[in-house]
């Protein structure tokens, strides 16, 4: 096959076999196939099933105490870390006063047909672009070219399929300037380039756009919306051949040496960003995801085979250019133990040297948000994103200092290179009987039950018999796998919320739960073929560093109205806006649950979207939409200023499926329906970051 019809990927093993909205195209490009290949996770430990019994019940679970909650406020450029208040359990000032009260009201709008262009809001709101994909972000960077695109142009311009987003104000600047963080996940070069364009450039243009960006952005006030700042001092690119400092026990290694770095310490350039988190301390994370796709590899080795690594060729032939993303090359054998991290920047340094953080274990990181716990640690929770793989847990070694000084802020940023990691267990307590893999809820009522943190690192020793501490966090598969935690439905996000101290676990979908030789439905996964997804509520026992939690699911995704088998925690069903395959969570200052999704309501074909979840009170599990992305998008990294009632998304891949001579959306740049673009316009869809805002 040329390399010029391998751009085009005809080659979609997922084709007719995708869910809901969700393309083939994606799955080739972002996550190379997964759901067509084998199961990685084919070890035997299963769900450890509990039957009800007196003396365990879904309302014996432990109060969430005393633990710290993180003000995260938009007006500190480095949020800080207050105690809990007495009056309820770990709740904040404004979650006291009502989760759903909040600044940010809006009428529900409808679901959106999938086929739609547009990016619907609700009435009363509009939105436009921050940043888009090509935008110039340095002085002297070309403006963006769609017919011309080259490496070097792309090297100083935002990057493309941006998801994880954060917007964080620069202190003294009165609300009216932030630097804004996005990573570039995976690039779509069928729509980006023209046929015409040499398949070297492709290639070469097309590494410029993954990595990370920061810019600066800039308002008149806090009424009115952001725009970004072209040459700004903190705006900065992090390519391929961006080197980062791989820290903590992994760090120089055997298993991370190569013939470009000797040392085991020195990485260039990070792949498959997806989600992150933003710190107490200011700085940014990002998960290091489906960076399996860009490796050839022996795919013969039992961690090859856990990690995905095949020996057929990269959909982007990096190979080509670049020995060390084909690891049968001598000296390279150790390249793709180089990738799986949490990556940490600093987005207020632009000379400053990123971070890859071996204690959170190798795996395919959604991401990592971290909260501090009663005792001062830094507590940080992370899902594995592939089907039946299982939900993490870090905790620092040492304490956080919620000083700002200069040494405080020294202090805080090496939290993430020490401690103690974990893998979750789940029990439910319903009889097996009543979990029918249908997603009916139990006899109780709800699904729920307890669970464990089993150690596989623990006071810098291994705790996985055979393994030692380099091997478990490189291998981070293969350990928890001789622990035996629970296997998951994909889980995404992972957030603790800031004012109640309980976390909260996306788990999107699976597909194969269920099918012959898979792993059927459990109480905490209690749908078989899991198209649609559900969320998982945990609250720890004791502090966020306890080894031990009760659970239950907030809701069983998916579209009523069609007769889908659906739960939102007791919420009548009929009053809710359908939601599918949840991706990525955040909270609004008095505590609500924003879900962004990844595969719309199955089966109905309607856009990806933005919910708003009441968590507390008569409406709990109440699911409201408030927006809708265009064609064949999906909706990721979303900010909830819900003070200045504004909210912020990252719109990935818009017109998937199309071709550059055949584009399937124009987002952002619409013209006016029977309108001739303006004179070089850009014609072609442009992954960007959306703001929403009353007017």
């Amino acid at each position: 096959m040329s390399e010029t019809t391998a751009r085009k990927f005809t080659l979609l093993p997922m084709l007719g076999h995708t869910k809901g909205k969700r393309s083939a195209v994606t799955c080739a490009l972002k996550c190379d196939n997964a759901c067509a290949g084998d199961v990685c996770n084919t070890s035997s430990n299963s769900y450890f099933r509990d039957i009800a019994s007196a003396t365990m019940s879904r309302r014996a679970a432990l109060g969430f105490g005393a633990a710290g909650a993180l003000a995260v406020v938009l007006g500190s450029a480095i949020t800080s870390a207050e105690p809990a208040l007495a009056g309820g359990p770990g709740l904040a000032p404004a979650a006291k006063e009502g989760f759903a009260k909040s600044k940010l009201t809006f009428t529900p709008i409808a679901p959106v047909d999938a086929a739609v262009d547009a990016f619907t809001v609700p009435e009363g709101f509009t939105w436009q672009p921050v940043i888009r994909w090509g935008d110039p972000i340095f002085n002297g960077t070309p403006d963006f070219d769609l017919n011309n695109q080259t490496a070097a142009a792309q090297a100083q311009q935002f990057g493309y399929n941006n998801d994880y987003t954060d917007i964080v104000e620069i202190p003294d600047t009165k609300g009216r300037r932030a630097v804004l963080f996005a990573n570039h996940e995976y690039t779509n070069e069928s729509i980006m380039f023209p046929a015409t364009m040499p398949a070297a450039d492709v290639r070469a243009v097309g590494a410029a756009a993954h990595g990370l960006s920061v810019v600066e952005l800039e308002r008149k006030n806090i009424t009115k919306p952001w725009t970004y700042v072209k040459g700004a001092p903190l705006n900065r690119r992090y390519l391929n051949n961006t080197v980062y400092e791989l820290t903590g026990p992994v760090a120089g290694s055997a298993l991370v040496k190569t013939a470009a770095d000797p040392s085991g310490g020195k990485i260039k350039g990070t792949l498959g960003n997806c989600s992150g988190g933003t710190t107490p301390w200011g700085t940014i994370l990002s998960g290091e995801e489906n960076f399996n796709g860009y490796f050839v590899s022996p795919g013969t080795s039992a961690s090859d085979k856990r990690y995905g690594l095949t020996s057929k060729a990269t959909a982007r032939k990096w190979e080509l250019d670049d020995p060390r993303f084909d690891t049968r090359n001598a000296g390279y054998e150790n390249e793709t133990n180089r990738f799986g991290w949490i990556v940490e920047v600093d987005p207020f340094d632009p000379t400053s040297t990123p971070k890859k953080h071996s204690a959170l274990g190798r795996f395919k990181h959604e991401g990592a948000n971290v909260i501090v716990a009663d005792s001062g640690h830094v507590v940080a929770y992370m899902g594995d994103d592939e089907k039946f793989d299982y939900l993490y847990k870090f905790v620092s070694a040492e304490k956080y200092r919620p000083g700002t000084t200069a040494a405080d802020r020294a202090h805080n940023m090496n939290l993430l290179s020490a401690g103690n990691l974990y893998v979750a267990k789940f029990t439910g307590n319903s009889p097996l009987a009543e979990i029918t893999g249908t997603g009916a809820v139990p006899a109780d009522g709800s699904f729920d039950g307890t669970g464990e943190w089993l150690p596989l690192v623990v006071d810098g020793a291994s705790a996985v018999p055979g393994m030692s501490v380099e091997e478990v966090l490189v291998y981070t598969r293969l350990a928890a796998d001789k622990v035996g935690p629970t296997k998951m439905d994909r889980c995404e996000d992972v957030q603790p919320s800031l004012h109640t101290g309980k976390v909260y676990v996306a788990c999107t979908n699976n597909s194969d739960r269920g099918k012959p030789g898979k792993e059927g439905a459990t109480e905490v996964n209690p749908r078989n073929e899991n198209r649609d997804g559900h969320i998982v509520e945990i609250t720890e026992t004791g502090d966020q560093t306890s080894t031990n939690f009760t659970w239950n699911l907030l809701m069983v995704c998916g579209d009523p109205s069609t007769g889908d088998v659906t739960y939102f925690s007791g919420f009548p069903v009929d009053q809710v806006s359908p939601i599918s395959c949840p991706d990525n969570l955040a909270f609004d200052s008095v505590g609500n649950l924003w879900i962004s999704t990844d595969g719309a309501p199955s089966g109905i074909g309607k856009a990806d979207g933005l919910f708003k979840v009441t968590l507390e009170g008569a409406e709990r599990g109440k699911v409201e939409q408030f927006l809708a992305v265009p064609r064949e998008a999906e909706t990721c990294g979303p900010i909830v200023h819900d003070n200045e009632r504004t909210v912020f998304v990252s719109v990935q891949h818009p017109g998937e499926e199309g071709s550059f001579a055949d584009q399937h959306s124009f987002f952002p740049d619409y013209v006016a329906e029977g309108a001739t673009p303006a004179r070089g316009q850009v014609r072609a869809p442009r992954p960007s970051v959306v703001q929403v805002f009353r007017g």
